[in-house]
């Protein structure tokens, strides 16, 4: 794909700003929301397939891509939810379909409770949904796995290049497609004065949206997101696992579970034409 450019730096709730970004295609709009660490560029495979039958367009979460950070430091995720509905509204977009992976799911979740009929209908990958009762203590607060590790990431590399070759074959990153990962690297670093590149996600800024995670509230208030949902996950090393997505499924009125076999957490980056298979497939029965 070419001459994929920023359309615009949306003004957000609370001072933030979001970069947007106009993909191309025919047909109906999708508007796409990463996961954490992650940009919007990273959908560029499943895009390719998908821009025959649709419209495609996505943006960047506060402190990923193009985004910069909450300039209040605040990273609670409801608040999240609003910069993904002036998104929307900036490219001028009226009750999109809506595609969400991992934090992004989440967000689209809470926007939808935020403005009820802001999207068609979603199709939510491991979204980040989860009931307070089942989030274990060591999942909370600075002790955050997930949040540590994060923030031990290494943040800078002499090149483009060598960040990919160290990302190729190191976990989890070693099971992405190869085009997910190029675009990942492509994207996801901001090139220094002295021709070295660092990640446009920041680590410590990566390790406040972990540290986040269980906080959202989303999971309260699903009952109020009559919009058609499918929820998808893998059985391979995910996040959540079958049950979890299930659940989840359960949870929305007009819920809908969809397995993908061999799949992880980071499936729409793992098997881009399969999980684009499935989101059309969604979409096309809503």
């Amino acid at each position: 794909m070419t001459n994929v450019a920023v359309t615009n730096l949306v003004d957000a709730p609370d001072g933030m700003q979001l970069a947007t970004y106009d993909f191309g295609g025919v047909g109906p709009a999708v508007l796409f929301a990463h996961a954490t660490g992650f940009h919007a560029h990273v959908f560029l495979p499943m895009i390719q397939q998908l821009r025959h039958s649709y419209h495609c367009y996505g943006f960047d979460l506060p402190a990923h891509g193009a985004s910069p950070p909450p300039p209040d430091g605040d990273f609670a995720w409801r608040r999240f939810a609003g910069g993904a509905l002036a998104a929307s509204d900036a490219l001028g977009l009226d009750r999109p379909l809506a595609f969400g992976h991992s934090c992004g799911g989440a967000v689209l979740v809470m926007a939808e409770q935020q403005r009820a009929g802001a999207w068609a209908g979603l199709y939510l990958y491991e979204p980040v949904l989860m009931a307070p009762s089942t989030v274990p203590a060591e999942l909370q607060g600075e002790g955050n796995p997930l949040a540590a590790g994060a923030r031990r990431r290494r943040p800078d590399f002499p090149n483009r290049q060598s960040a990919y070759d160290n990302y190729v074959s190191k976990p989890p990153f070693d099971v992405l497609d190869r085009a997910a990962l190029r675009a990942y690297v492509d994207y996801g670093f901001v090139d220094r004065p002295d021709g070295t590149v660092t990640l446009a996600c920041r680590p410590e800024d990566e390790a406040a949206y972990y540290q986040m995670a269980p906080l959202s509230g989303a999971w309260e208030d699903l009952v109020d997101v009559s919009c058609p949902a499918t929820v998808a996950g893998g059985d391979e090393q995910a996040h959540f696992g079958p049950d979890a997505t299930l659940a989840m499924a359960r949870q929305l009125p007009a819920g809908r579970h969809q397995l993908l076999h061999g799949l992880g957490h980071f499936g729409p980056l793992q098997s881009p034409q399969r999980v684009a298979t499935s989101a059309a497939t969604a979409f096309g029965s809503f």
